[in-house]
């Protein structure tokens, strides 16, 4: 079977999801007023359950198969590092463009209960695609993802009314590196960015005394099919695997519809330009949900 770049449909197409038919079932997926109020005021929210057993086992197998550097159409990620880690001793599979490949990857995009959830987060806003992302830490070897802001790479777009979503397809743990954050960070501003697989802890290089002082991280650990939405600027990372077991995640980065590109060249590796001042859309930049 010929497999095709399915940047090009712009709807499920596999049936791990289920559309919903009317405006009751979309209700189901809402965010509590609560919910909501935390991460305005923290910056991130987790515990969001996203997936069942069935979905997670599904994306578990076609991460192994992405994973393959000869994979008939490895051409289409924006990006493929078998070990992004700076750390010769430690591995940090990460990948860009996955929803290209495989359906499972492609339609947890239209999955209703991110759609719904980060529309609220985004303000209720309609929901437009950034990029995804591929994380896996190999059990015992597994490297770290250094201490820093989403928006820090992404300045070549604007207004900052981004929004990430991580989705764990193992328990994450602190033996395993799970995610950590800094409740309020976001309110710090834009920060140097610091290497993404590098020393951890590089982000203190670009703190001030007094943030410095208040990095005090919290780590956040979830069961596989759970996720966690965090700000564009809410500072977060996460440590190595030390664990017996596999550490893997999939990344869904997106904004509110109107944002727009602040630069000539092209925004993903491999995707035509979008001249500076034009709003982000079209084939590679889908608008998801209305809201």
């Amino acid at each position: 079977m010929k497999i095709t770049d399915l940047s090009t449909i712009h709807k499920l197409v596999s049936n791990i999801f289920s559309w919903p038919a009317n405006k009751e079932e979309w209700q189901q997926y809402k965010l509590s007023e609560e919910q909501v109020n935390f991460f305005k005021e923290n910056g991130y929210l987790a515990g969001i359950k996203m997936l069942d057993e069935s979905q997670i086992e599904k994306l578990r197998n076609e991460l192994t198969e992405l994973a393959d550097p000869n994979h008939p159409r490895h051409d289409l990620f924006y990006e493929f590092h078998s070990n992004e880690s700076s750390d010769p001793n430690t591995i940090l599979f990460h990948a860009l463009g996955a929803w290209r490949i495989t359906p499972a990857f492609h339609d947890v995009l239209w999955n209703p209960r991110f759609l719904v959830a980060a529309s609220q987060l985004l303000g209720d806003a309609p929901v437009r695609f950034w990029h995804d992302q591929l994380f896996y830490k190999p059990a015992k070897k597994g490297g770290v993802v250094a201490w820093h802001q989403d928006y820090s790479y992404w300045t070549r777009t604007k207004p900052v009314a981004h929004l990430t979503c991580w989705c764990g397809l193992d328990d994450s743990t602190i033996e395993n590196g799970c995610l950590q954050y800094v409740p309020g960070s976001f309110r710090w501003g834009l920060l140097d960015k610091p290497d993404l697989a590098g020393n951890l802890m590089g982000i203190m290089d670009y703190l001030t005394p007094q943030q410095q002082k208040e990095f005090h991280p919290i780590p956040i650990e979830t069961k596989a099919g759970e996720a966690i939405f965090h700000h564009p600027l809410t500072l977060h990372g996460s440590g190595e695997n030390k664990s017996a077991n596999p550490r893997r995640a999939f990344v869904i980065n997106a904004f509110a519809d109107g944002v727009y590109s602040d630069s000539n060249e092209p925004l993903l590796n491999g995707v035509p330009a979008i001249p500076k001042g034009k709003k982000m859309e079209g084939q590679f930049f889908p608008l998801l949900f209305k809201g």
